[in-house]
């Protein structure tokens, strides 16, 4: 709660400096973001695959995209377990620090929507942290939470799945951090539409 006390007088790396520098203005740009972690651990746990696509006037930006897969050997030989599935993938492949700069670069001061966002946003700050950053500042929408308030619902939470299959998005063979972001910004405009959000 108390976070902006850490970073007095501290000094950013330039990648921060210019990020914080774009929230002089609102952006029309959305963001719909999924990530692939070992957990939801924020403190232990990390991010292996990252997939985002640009949302603006209502359409889903295919070449505003981002993907990548974080190279996590230090994790995964710690914890005993196999790297096939990095060697096996071929999206474009970085070590966490260059991958989250790279993030944090395409989201800007764009609004993040994603499906359960706060797990997400949470494992990406935590890896801030460990670069010496802040938290991410952007607006955060929640396409579960839109979802329940369209429907008045207040106590029960939906996978992506069912959400997918209630608005009726095709379902993918593949799971991955770029296949739910997808999906999620198949199903953001469909939710933006009905609650009338700009």
């Amino acid at each position: 709660m108390l976070d902006w006390l850490k970073h007095i007088n501290k000094e950013f790396p330039e990648f921060w400096k210019t990020y914080l520098s774009e929230f002089n203005k609102k952006s029309t740009r959305y963001v719909i973001l999924s990530t692939e972690a070992s957990g939801l651990k924020y403190s232990s746990d990390v991010i292996f695959s990252i997939g985002a696509f640009a949302v603006v006037d209502d359409s889903i930006l295919i070449s505003d995209s981002f993907e990548v897969v974080l190279l996590q050997y230090k994790f995964l030989h710690q914890n005993k377990l196999s790297n096939a599935f990095i060697i096996e993938s071929k999206m474009k492949k970085m070590g966490e620090i260059d991958g989250i700069i790279a993030l944090v670069e395409f989201i800007g001061n764009a609004v993040i929507v994603g499906h359960h966002i706060d797990d997400h946003v949470e494992m990406i700050n935590a890896a801030l942290e460990r670069q010496g950053c802040g938290r991410l500042r952007n607006e955060a929408l929640d396409i579960d939470i839109m979802h329940q308030k369209l429907h008045d619902i207040t106590d029960t939470k939906f996978s992506l799945d069912q959400l997918s299959e209630i608005y009726k998005i095709p379902k993918s063979n593949r799971n991955t951090a770029s296949e739910d972001a997808y999906k999620a910004a198949l199903l953001f405009l469909k939710l933006k539409s009905r609650l009338g959000i700009k």
